[in-house]
């Protein structure tokens, strides 16, 4: 992310970070995701899957004020009450023509104004105090979701066909998900084979995910083909994410190692 604000700055780019499995997470010197430091905004998902939950929903990050505001008009349909910021006050009825009156007076309590052309993104009070209460409780989801990647690491990472995520020094990731590279042509079996058979062990996986230029969306109105972007296709033909959440038991974890360790043979 610094390598990245230093080119928009230079470039004149806004940054908005893409932080939806990060929430928790730390840069260099102990700079939180979230923090701006590195992007004009950041944003966060809340998915029930995610580090925290709220059922769905988000949140959005920034430290300048004028996009704190225009953050707030959007999410409430462009409506704001404010009043240093309407535009066009009506008078209040029965107010007396030759009076000056001040302009918090020139109009009711009832009185809005449509901004922008805005949206309903509001978290519902119900999941904002779900997402609340999940908050107080993201050190304790982080510090389990740590001890099973390393517990996961341990073992993985002597495993020839098997390459583990990494986590480049003084950083700390709250490790949203734990995807494997896995050599598919090295132990002659498809990725679809493969979690055939942990599925039928009773073990949950997923691809994380496919290349972005390869949906029929980008090919279509960008023109993107294959091999376009090879590093991340190379990823995506090795990826799987195996099960990483906090009520893992320490039993739920020797059972995915002995099972993905058990691909080879």
């Amino acid at each position: 992310m610094e390598a990245i604000a230093g080119i928009a700055k230079n470039k004149n780019i806004h940054v908005i970070e893409d932080a939806s499995h990060a929430i928790g997470s730390r840069y260099e010197k102990g700079k939180k995701v979230g923090s701006c430091c590195h992007s004009d905004m950041t944003i966060f998902s809340f998915h029930p899957v995610k580090t925290i939950a709220t059922g769905e929903g988000g949140a959005v990050t920034t430290n300048k004020k004028e996009l704190y505001e225009k953050l707030l008009l959007l999410r409430n349909h462009g409506i704001t009450k404010d009043p240093s910021k309407f535009v066009n006050p009506p008078t209040e009825p029965g107010l007396p023509a030759t009076r000056n009156p001040q302009p918090a007076a020139r109009f009711g309590p009832w009185y809005y104004e449509m901004r922008e052309l805005g949206f309903n993104y509001r978290l519902t009070d119900m999941q904002a105090a779900l997402g609340l209460s999940q908050l107080k409780k993201i050190a304790r989801f982080i510090k389990r979701r740590r001890e099973i990647v390393k517990r996961y690491n341990q073992v993985f990472k002597y495993l020839p066909f098997l390459t583990v995520p990494y986590e480049r020094e003084g950083v700390f990731s709250a490790f949203h998900l734990y995807v494997l590279q896995i050599d598919f042509e090295g132990i002659n079996k498809s990725r679809t084979r493969v979690m055939q058979e942990l599925r039928e062990e009773g073990i949950g996986t997923q691809v994380h995910y496919i290349p972005v230029h390869l949906l029929p969306y980008y090919r279509e109105h960008f023109g993107f083909k294959e091999g376009d972007f090879p590093v991340s296709e190379d990823y995506y033909r090795h990826c799987l994410s195996v099960p990483l959440y906090p009520k893992m038991s320490n039993d739920d974890i020797d059972r995915v190692i002995e099972a993905v360790s058990g691909l080879k043979t």
